[in-house]
């Protein structure tokens, strides 16, 4: 089962692939460098009470995201445990 959300919409321990990144041209190509490309996994770790910064972790790496730039990225979030091990991304 999938639903199509933005990032900022997922809670910790919830995961997705990435579907598109919207941004704007120069923080677009930083995600993009860090790894959020159409298909690639995405696990939030934590969000920051204040709602400044999420945590995520994205091709094995820990990586903060501004809620500003979470709203432009969508993604499948899918229902199930994450296990790294099994769900690898192999790109």
């Amino acid at each position: 089962m999938e639903e199509i959300v933005t990032l900022n919409r997922l809670a910790p321990g919830e995961w997705g692939e990435i579907a598109e990144v919207r941004a704007g041209t120069g923080i677009r190509r930083r995600l993009t460098d860090l790894g959020l490309i159409a298909g690639t996994r995405v696990v939030c770790l934590a969000v920051s009470p204040l709602g400044g910064l999420s945590a995520y972790r994205i091709r094995g790496a820990v990586i903060a995201i501004r809620h500003k730039d979470c709203c432009e990225i969508t993604l499948r979030r899918r229902w199930g445990e994450y296990n790294e091990k099994s769900n690898r991304d192999t790109r």
